[in-house]
């Protein structure tokens, strides 16, 4: 084990203490609300103001978009953020487990990392958009540590239904206090 002396003494294995500063740092960044955009005809959109704002105070120069695996919709992840679910999936894959590695593999090849431009506009490449049925109006939903970019309409229609929103809380809440 590699330790480290600090101002407060030896600290412990340097990976695990990167590690650990990396998790505190971003554990801060919460990307909550829904905002509307629109893509050009290049597929460039202004990434909402208040989500630069958080990514530029935490320092984060690169994104990862992906498909997400529930919905017709995409998924932007802070690099960090990224790399920790990546690490957590590959800590839970057996590499000799063809079911585990067709499972990482499809979901490290449907990522494509991305930044923002000088005006604060990311290109979505035309098979992402055409995924996610999105062809012009955009919304841009905060969860959590990533921003999921939806078609308009699509997110209107999920977001618009309180009773499922309802009894999925109710669901969830009652699962948790049954396992306590």
């Amino acid at each position: 084990m590699n330790y480290f002396v600090s101002k407060w003494g030896i600290v412990g294995d340097f990976c695990t203490f990167v590690s650990e500063l990396t998790h505190i740092r971003y554990a801060h960044m919460r990307f909550t609300g829904n905002i509307d955009a629109k893509t050009d005809d290049k597929g460039r959109v202004f990434l909402p103001a208040a989500f630069r704002k958080l990514l530029q105070r935490e320092e984060v120069d690169s994104l990862i978009l992906r498909k997400d695996i529930f919905q017709h919709c995409l998924v932007l992840y802070p690099e960090d953020v990224w790399n920790s679910l990546v690490d957590t999936i590959k800590q839970q894959t057996n590499p000799f487990d063809k079911k585990g590695r067709e499972a990482m593999r499809g979901f490290v090849a449907g990522a494509e990392r991305i930044s923002l431009d000088g005006s604060g506009r990311i290109l979505i490449p035309r098979r992402y958009l055409e995924y996610a049925n999105i062809e012009n109006d955009v919304r841009f939903i905060g969860m959590d540590d990533t921003i999921e970019v939806w078609n308009r309409q699509q997110a209107d229609d999920i977001l618009d239904d309180p009773e499922t929103l309802a009894e999925n809380l109710e669901q969830i809440m009652n699962r948790n206090n049954h396992e306590s």
